[in-house]
């Protein structure tokens, strides 16, 4: 593809540098001047995109990105070495790239370029496709099942791109983030079109807003679900977090080919979501947005709810009429996240009957409030649930749902290293107040010491569950009220269940989906619902 039609929607470019066979020539980009620019690029031609120097092919294209842990500005010459016909780069590069043909392109943002720069190349095939960007701290997962199920009962061929994975048409993917580099997001979407896909779903990171992973990638409905405490060691404080997550409603929504068309569905019950949708519903270019929530006042709301340990029972109200329906998933977080993906439903137009189809059919999720069948009458449950809010909801619901004649409720679960450590007291805390036992052990503890993390958490849970077990003197069972440290996940996990009851219900908690566990910078392979399994047997 030509060079010039690559930078066609690239802004903010300040200077570029054409060398070659001993001479350089340097443009400085005024205002006004990037079509000439582009025009005077229109002999170049790329054959790939690029953002790892070492995966740059003859006559790519590389893009200089700052990323968490190497910067990609100082992997350019491996880049010109290996073939690359242009460099994009945020740094000035004043001595002479190559001694050979080669453009160098500085801009503000590589970022920003980079998704440009790959939307064009891989013919902007959001603008053919119907977008739903899924957001907020907990249910993005969950609510993206539940959207691809009701999609998939009205017909349409559906890929998801998310947090577990990337999928359609049957075929399964990893996906080593919830939302794909622009680069990488834009290789899949075309993925997915070549194979028929005409409806996508997909979840959307603050991290993906912030660092311009979604620009350029039109969204034609954006799903709000809530926010509370997470990623503070990206964002800093909760008004930054808040305001990056607001911008796929107030920013990507409203520009692109499918502003005006656009709206939202918001989760009101939330105190952001509600927020959120006064915010949208008084701009002055205000898009259609769709309410849900708890009470009549909303467009999608609940009636006669009932939960329990299998699942969730009652009616959904809208503007077009009332269903009952009936779902395997377990607690009222997961109802918000129904509510949720009915709203998709009705933004689409599909009928009622579709709808309630859609939300029966869909299953356990992985690693989401997921129930390990046994034979021993114990209810364990495996969630991903590692922030304050999203443990407080799953502990919440199965609280008010358990027999209260009998049962305990015990919870396994750690906290992550190299994140937010303000979170450690405060998911202790909550833990000591709703369980029964609580056993405290290893989460993902990257780079530090778990011990340091585990004392974090020992801090909060002291204020709701003062009395401490030895875990190789279980007395009496730990029949009362308490806490255990086993810093070793697999035994931790074991003890809970060995030690449980018929009828308890054991919560671990934290890593969900996950197959594997981050020690000392090396992974390992290791996944909570087998060592469940393992321990039941």
């Amino acid at each position: 593809m030509k060079l010039s039609i690559l930078l066609k929607s690239v802004t903010e470019i300040r200077r570029v540098i054409i060398a070659g066979k001993g001479m350089e020539h340097k443009h400085t980009v005024k205002t006004g001047q990037h079509d000439n620019l582009c025009a005077c690029l229109q002999d170049y031609e790329i054959g790939s995109i690029h953002y790892r120097a070492q995966e740059v092919e003859h006559n790519g294209l590389f893009v200089a990105i700052k990323g968490f842990k190497a910067d990609g500005h100082e992997f350019i010459d491996e880049a010109l070495t290996r073939g690359a016909s242009a460099i994009v780069t945020r740094k000035s590069i004043n001595k002479k790239p190559v001694n050979k043909k080669s453009v160098i392109i500085e801009v503000e943002n590589t970022r920003k370029a980079l998704a440009a720069i790959s939307a064009n190349f891989y013919g902007n095939v959001s603008e053919k496709m119907f977008i739903i960007g899924i957001t907020g701290t907990n249910g993005k997962t969950t609510t993206a099942y539940i959207i691809e199920s009701i999609l998939a009962e009205a017909g349409f061929k559906v890929g998801v791109i998310g947090t577990i994975n990337y999928r359609y048409s049957g075929k399964v993917f990893s996906n080593p983030m919830t939302t794909p580099e622009a680069l990488d997001l834009q290789k899949i979407l075309v993925e997915m079109h070549e194979n028929g896909i005409t409806h996508v779903v997909m979840e959307v990171s603050s991290h993906a807003i912030d660092l311009h992973r979604i620009d350029c990638c039109w969204i034609d409905i954006g799903v709000f679900t809530n926010l509370t405490r997470e990623h503070l060691d990206y964002h800093g404080d909760m008004d930054s977090y808040w305001f990056c997550k607001k911008r796929l409603f107030t920013e990507h929504l409203k520009t692109g080919p499918k502003k005006g068309s656009s709206l939202a569905v918001i989760n009101c019950d939330d105190k952001k979501g509600k927020d959120l949708y006064n915010l949208l519903s008084e701009a002055s270019d205000s898009m259609p947005v769709i309410s849900t929530g708890s009470t009549a006042d909303k467009m999608i709301w609940p009636d006669n709810i009932k939960y329990s340990l299998t699942g969730i029972i009652g009616k959904i109200s809208t503007k077009l009429g009332t269903f009952q329906f009936s779902s395997p998933l377990a607690g009222e977080h997961n109802l918000e996240n129904i509510l949720s993906a009915t709203g998709v439903g009705i933004a689409l137009g599909l009928s009622l009957a579709i709808i309630k189809a859609g939300i029966e059919k869909a299953g356990q999720i992985p690693g989401r409030l997921e129930f390990i069948p046994n034979k021993a009458g114990k209810f364990v449950f495996v969630d991903y649930a590692h922030t304050p809010d999203a443990l407080e909801h799953v502990l919440s619901s199965l609280t008010s749902i358990k027999d209260n004649n009998i049962g305990r409720i015990i919870c396994v679960f750690g906290c992550g290293g190299d994140r937010d450590k303000g979170k450690r007291p405060r998911m202790g805390e909550i833990a000591g107040r709703f369980c029964d036992l609580t056993i405290i052990t290893s989460d993902n503890p990257r780079t530090e010491d778990p011990m340091e993390i585990i004392s974090r958490i020992i801090e909060g849970i002291k204020q709701t569950s003062s009395k401490k077990y030895d875990p190789k003197k279980p007395a009496n069972g730990f029949r009362e009220k308490g806490y255990v440290i086993e810093p070793d996940r697999k035994k931790a996990i074991k003890l809970s269940i060995t030690s449980a009851d018929q009828g308890d219900i054991i919560l671990i908690a934290g890593k969900g989906h996950e197959t594997y566990q981050l020690i000392r910078g090396e992974t390992f392979p290791f996944d909570d619902r087998d060592e469940a399994r393992a321990a039941l047997q």
